[in-house]
């Protein structure tokens, strides 16, 4: 009985922030509160898919007609801002050493048959059909997340935004990632003195000048790169340039495919695991993107920055499944 008092004394304290947390989230509902919370219950007990409204008035959840469903979906209202102020004081996943990481990624609510939906763009999918990368009109949503550490696919979702189409992704996703960071520091959970909060990020987003946007933040920035990128080394010190004239801005060429024109990394290490063999990494520092003023550095009117960072890659031996293991490449600043 007494060995058990540990265990039960956290399935208590679990219990006790779930009821803290349902008291916090039900005030956060302004309008038809009532209604809207057995209408989250019921979504959340759901036994698969949720593919109709009128399906969740009928669960257990939900105590109420229909009529009242689509009531509080019309016409119910959420503070938005005190929810996020909510979700960043929960308590936390950290990774090693407490550091916290936020994930940051792009989910579409696919909506192909929504003719009249106002603000449908193009989403990205894979795996619908014939198994091929499609493209469906949808909302694409860009959720902020802090993932659990180890091999788990529970997260804690902090913050959830709409794109419009059109919209400059990297831009969005720098002030909501701002707005995060800001948010968990007024909450106590990072202090002056902590580990920097890791940014992760996948190979759809434009790495270098996210990490651009978001300086003066406590963050570090860890985004994937495809492998056909071409970045350039710091720019070469010349008492006098070789051939004359103006001395060049940017060093030579390092192609990720390339791999005879890599020189000896600043780090190596290999690593032992027992699901894909030896895992080795190697990283080369200092390197940055040649920057032009296209796409989203049209509008920029001063000089061009220099973004430098470290480019990782990196390399197992075999995949738990079979197949090819292809080299992974990371940006991080």
């Amino acid at each position: 009985m007494v060995t058990n008092l540990p265990h039960r004394r956290e399935r208590v304290e679990a219990f006790a922030e779930l009821s803290r947390f349902r008291s916090t989230w039900h005030a956060c509902l302004t309008r038809r509160s009532d209604a809207l919370f057995e209408l989250a219950d019921a979504l959340l007990r759901a036994d698969g898919p949720v593919k109709t409204l009128v399906g969740l008035s009928l669960a257990p959840e939900h105590r109420r007609g229909h009529g009242a469903l689509y009531d509080a979906l019309n016409q119910g209202r959420i503070d938005t801002s005190r929810l996020r102020d909510v979700l960043v004081g929960l308590p936390l996943p950290r990774a090693a050493y407490g550091r916290i990481v936020l994930a940051v990624d792009v989910s579409p609510w696919l909506r192909p048959d929504a003719d009249t939906g106002e603000g449908r763009s193009f989403c990205h999918t894979y795996g619908r059909g014939e198994g091929k990368h499609q493209m469906v009109p949808g909302w694409p949503y860009s959720i902020v997340a802090a993932p659990e550490p180890g091999r788990n696919s529970w997260t804690v979702v902090l913050d959830a935004v709409r794109l419009g189409p059109g919209e400059d992704v990297a831009a969005t996703t720098t002030v909501q990632v701002r707005v995060v960071v800001e948010r968990l520091v007024a909450a106590g959970q990072w202090k002056p003195g902590d580990l920097d909060v890791m940014i992760v990020l996948d190979a759809g987003y434009d790495v270098p000048r996210i990490a651009y946007l978001m300086a003066g933040l406590p963050v570090e920035v860890l985004g994937r790169m495809r492998s056909d990128r071409v970045l350039r080394r710091p720019t070469p010190t010349y008492a006098h340039p070789p051939h004359g004239g103006r001395p060049p801005k940017h060093g030579g060429e390092f192609v990720f495919g390339k791999p005879d024109i890599w020189g000896e990394p600043q780090v190596a290490t290999t690593t032992e695991t027992s699901r894909y063999g030896i895992a080795r990494a190697t990283a080369w520092d200092r390197l940055h993107p040649r920057l032009t003023r296209r796409c989203a550095w049209v509008e920029h009117t001063d000089e061009l920055p220099m973004i430098s960072g470290t480019v990782i890659r990196l390399q197992v031996d075999h995949l738990p499944k079979g197949g090819d293991p292809k080299p992974v490449w990371l940006w991080w600043s």
